[in-house]
C-alpha cells in the first residue's frame, strides 16, 4: 500500500507540474517511472534516477587530450626577423582574440619575446578554432598550450638528447689548428684542446711535425639527427715525445674540470700567456736595446704583438692594485696575486677595471693598444715572483687544487673507463695503420 501512495502522489505531482498539452508526455515518462519502480529489487530502496558525476583521471584527460592532438589540423611557422606574435598568428589566419587569450595565460608572456629560428606550431579543430600551439625555442626546448574550455594552459617540455662518444685523432703538420680541421675537428674542439693543455705546451712555439692528438667526446643527437658536438670528456697530447693526458670531471657541486690521470688539476692558477692571438715581437731579455731610445735597457716581460683591440685578461684570481697612465707605460694595469705573485699589464688601448678591483681568471681587464713608448699595438707582459721579474713563458706556474683524497675513489671509478677507452681507440688505430702499410703493395722492379 506504501508503495501504490507513493506512487499516486508522484502521478499528482506530475499531473500538477505538466501543462496540458504535454499530459500525454508526462503519462509515457509516468508509465516508465512505475515500471522501474515496481520492478524486482533487492531492496525497498527507490533507485536514483540522476547518475553520480563522472570524474576524469588526469591519465584520462591526457589520453583524451592526446586523440584530441591526432585530430587537429597542423600548421608551422618558423619566427622570422621583425616578427612577432601578432603577425605570426595573422599569418596562420587566427584572430587578435586568439593573440589576445593565449599571451594572457599565465605563461603566455614567454611568447613576447620570440627570436628568429624558433617555431610556432598551430594546431586547430575541424571549425578552425585554435586548440593547441607548440612554441618550439629549439630541439629540446618547448613550451606547449592547451585549450581549457575558455583558456590556455600551458607545459614545458625537455627532451633529453642521445650522446655518443666519438674519437678523433691527428699529427701536427704545422699548426694546431689546420691539423685538427684536417682531422675533421670542428673549431670548437680545437679551442678546447688548446685551453686544456695550454698550461703545459705554448701551442704557438712548442709544437713541432710528428706531434699528435687523440681525443674522446660528445656528439649529441635528437631523432635520430645530430644535434650539437659536447665537451672533450679526456684526450691525449704528444709534445716532443713528451705526453700529456687530460679527463673530464664533474664533482658532487656539478663543477667540471679536467685532471691528469692522477687527480692533478690540469688547470694552472696563472695563464701561461693573458691573450689569445698574438705573436711574440720582443722576448723576455735582460741586455735588450729599447728600439725607442737605443739604449741598452733590461726587458722584463714579454711583449705580444696583436690588433688593436684584441681582448687582454687577467692571468689569474687577484686584486688590481695599480690602474693608471703614465708617459712610458701608457695606460697599464698591475695584479697581486697573494703575497708572492704580480703581473703587470701595459699599452693598453683601454682599461675595463679598476684600481682595487678583485678579478677572476680569463676576465676582460683591458684591450691591447700603443699607448706610452710603443712603436705598435702590442701587450708587455710581466711576471713578478716576490718582487722578482721572471720570464713569463718559462716560469714554474703552480697548480690549482687537485681532486679531493676524500674524493679519490669516486674520481678513480668514473675516469678510469674512460681513459681506457681512449686508449684502446688509439691502439686499435696504430693497429689499423701497421695492417694497411703492411697489406701496401710494393712496386717490384725486374
Amino acid at each position: 500500500m506504501r508503495r501504490v501512495s507513493e506512487i499516486g502522489h508522484f502521478l499528482l505531482s506530475l499531473q500538477r507540474d505538466f501543462p496540458r498539452r504535454d499530459l500525454l508526455l508526462g503519462s509515457l515518462i509516468a508509465a516508465l517511472v512505475v515500471a522501474v519502480y515496481l520492478s524486482p529489487s533487492d531492496n525497498n530502496t527507490m533507485p536514483a534516477l540522476i547518475a553520480e558525476p563522472i570524474t576524469i583521471s588526469l591519465e584520462s584527460r591526457s589520453e583524451l587530450r592526446e586523440e584530441d592532438h591526432q585530430q587537429l589540423a597542423w600548421q608551422e611557422h618558423l619566427v622570422g626577423r621583425g616578427d612577432n606574435l601578432s603577425t605570426l598568428f595573422q599569418r596562420a589566419k587566427f584572430s587578435a582574440k586568439d593573440v589576445y587569450e593565449i599571451s594572457s595565460s599565465p605563461k603566455g608572456k614567454s611568447l613576447r619575446n620570440l627570436y628568429p629560428g624558433e617555431t610556432l606550431r598551430f594546431g586547430a579543430s575541424d571549425v578552425g578554432q585554435l586548440r593547441e600551439l607548440h612554441y618550439i625555442k629549439n630541439p629540446l626546448e618547448s613550451q606547449v598550450f592547451f585549450r581549457d574550455e575558455d583558456s590556455f594552459v600551458a607545459e614545458e617540455r625537455v627532451r633529453e638528447p642521445e650522446v655518443i662518444l666519438s674519437y678523433r685523432e691527428g699529427v701536427i703538420e704545422d699548426s694546431l689548428y689546420l691539423s685538427g680541421k684536417q682531422s675533421n675537428l670542428p673549431d670548437k674542439l680545437i679551442m678546447e684542446m688548446a685551453n686544456i693543455f695550454g698550461w703545459d705546451i705554448d701551442f704557438v712555439f712548442d709544437i713541432r711535425p710528428g706531434d699528435s692528438f687523440a681525443l674522446l667526446f660528445e656528439d649529441r643527437f635528437i631523432d635520430g639527427k645530430k644535434l650539437s658536438t659536447g665537451n672533450i670528456v679526456a684526450a691525449s697530447f704528444t709534445n716532443r715525445n713528451k705526453n700529456y693526458q687530460a679527463v673530464r670531471y664533474t664533482n658532487k657541486k656539478g663543477e667540471s674540470n679536467y685532471y691528469t690521470a692522477e687527480g692533478l688539476s690540469m688547470r694552472k692558477t696563472f695563464l701561461r700567456t693573458p691573450l689569445d692571438i698574438f705573436r711574440i715581437s720582443d722576448g723576455f731579455n735582460m741586455r735588450r736595446e729599447h728600439p725607442i731610445h737605443k739604449m741598452i735597457r733590461a726587458h722584463r716581460g714579454v711583449d705580444y704583438a696583436a690588433p688593436r683591440g684584441t681582448p687582454v685578461y687577467a692571468a689569474g684570481d687577484g686584486k688590481v692594485i695599480e690602474a693608471g697612465y703614465s708617459k712610458a707605460n701608457g695606460n697599464y694595469i698591475f695584479i697581486q696575486h697573494g703575497q708572492t705573485y704580480v703581473t703587470k699589464y701595459l699599452h693598453l688601448n683601454d682599461k675595463k677595471v679598476r684600481k682595487g678591483a678583485s678579478v677572476r681568471q680569463k676576465q676582460l681587464i683591458g684591450t691591447v693598444g700603443s699607448t706610452g713608448y710603443a712603436t705598435g699595438p702590442h701587450l708587455h707582459y710581466e711576471f713578478l715572483v716576490n718582487g722578482v721579474h721572471r720570464n713569463p713563458r718559462t716560469v714554474a706556474l703552480p697548480q690549482a687544487q687537485p681532486i679531493p683524497k676524500t674524493d679519490r675513489l669516486e674520481f678513480n671509478r668514473v675516469v678510469t673507463p674512460v681513459l681506457v677507452q681512449l686508449a684502446e681507440y688509439k691502439m686499435a688505430s696504430q693497429l689499423a695503420i701497421i695492417q694497411a702499410t703492411q697489406s701496401a703493395p710494393t712496386n717490384t722492379f725486374l
